[in-house]
């Protein structure tokens, strides 16, 4: 099976157990005003405020100019390869309506623009919660603020989410994803303190963090999602404009997210079959399709190397074109 440092689901033993625990025990501690702290301080630059307390969403700009995704649209992710799309040519596989692309792959291109022309809304991906080292702006981590390796991926470590400088990176790489025109942003691995990070995460630190990249999205009027991270999902549904979601039928959770749907968000959903893309078959699309709690999900079944293959709920297989490496 193809690894890739985009599609990752690292260690989740008792999630269950750990997540109605951290529930409960965020209800009580936002209940009585509990402050977050600055027990990971370690950057170099000041400008950013460390959490000192739970957020709400009054702090967060109107979401009247957002834009907000529909409940079940089409969507296609590839994040493992570059689009290529013929600026001569009207259509694009496969016809959907949002794209989700890596955002430091198409950076000096033209990509974002094209899928605009076509129609299409675009979603720009980074990892908000890792550092990884083949990043162009990998050498402005502090190492004071690296924690353990992801479980499976070594080469990409855990981040002090609430360091100045970690903020202020992720506020330079919102801007980047402003100035390419996206229409929205996918920050991954927010869901730290579920890990062995190194560093003491806590879920009040993931809400807070998740807070401060919705606020500054939105004040670059791009929309923002929460990838994964189901157990915090309450606290942050109203933060953010969608949910990314990775294999909620494997690990028996899409009704955790299911809340999106009610509130009139979309759970971009993606399971990754066995035996993908060549040997899927029919009785496993099935089950992965049709699993109750997520019959409204925008379901796509993806290789783990979220490359340009994938497979509908409808039976429909695409191919993007992409750029040949």
């Amino acid at each position: 099976m193809d690894k890739s440092p985009y599609a990752r689901r690292d260690s989740r033993k008792q999630r269950y157990i750990i997540g109605v625990c951290v529930v409960v025990g965020l209800a009580l501690a936002l209940g009585l005003g509990i402050g977050l702290g600055n027990k990971h301080s370690g950057g170099d630059s000041g400008s950013t405020a460390s959490p000192t307390s739970a957020p709400t969403a009054s702090s967060l700009p109107s979401p009247a100019s957002l834009w907000q995704p529909a409940v079940n649209v089409s969507w296609q992710i590839v994040l493992a390869q570059t689009l290529n799309i013929d600026s001569k040519d009207p259509t694009i596989k496969p016809d959907v309506d949002v794209f989700d692309i890596d955002m430091f792959t198409h950076q000096n291109t033209s990509v974002v623009d094209d899928l605009h022309r076509l129609g299409k809304k675009v979603i720009c991906y980074f990892s908000a919660g890792s550092y990884e080292p083949y990043r162009p702006d990998s050498h402005l981590f502090n190492k004071s603020d690296l924690g353990h390796p992801l479980q499976d991926w070594p080469d990409e470590i855990w981040l002090n989410i609430s360091s100045p400088s970690v903020r202020d990176i992720m506020v330079a790489r919102i801007d980047i994803a402003h100035d390419m025109g996206c229409d929205a942003i996918d920050p991954d691995n927010l869901d730290g303190y579920q890990q062995d990070n190194g560093l003491d995460l806590t879920s009040l630190e993931s809400i807070d963090y998740i807070t401060f990249l919705a606020e500054k999205a939105n004040a670059k009027r791009m929309s923002a999602g929460l990838k994964n991270a189901g157990d915090i999902v309450t606290n942050v549904l109203s933060l953010v404009q969608f949910s990314v979601n990775e294999e909620c039928v494997k690990y028996t959770e899409c009704s955790v997210f299911s809340s999106f749907i009610k509130a009139g968000k979309p759970v971009f959903h993606i399971e990754y079959p066995e035996g993908a893309p060549s040997d899927v078959t029919t009785q496993a699309s099935r089950k992965l399709c049709s699993t109750p709690g997520a019959a409204k999900f925008s379901t796509v079944l993806k290789t783990k190397s979220l490359n340009n293959w994938v497979e509908y709920c409808n039976g429909e297989i695409a191919m993007t074109d992409v750029t040949a490496s």
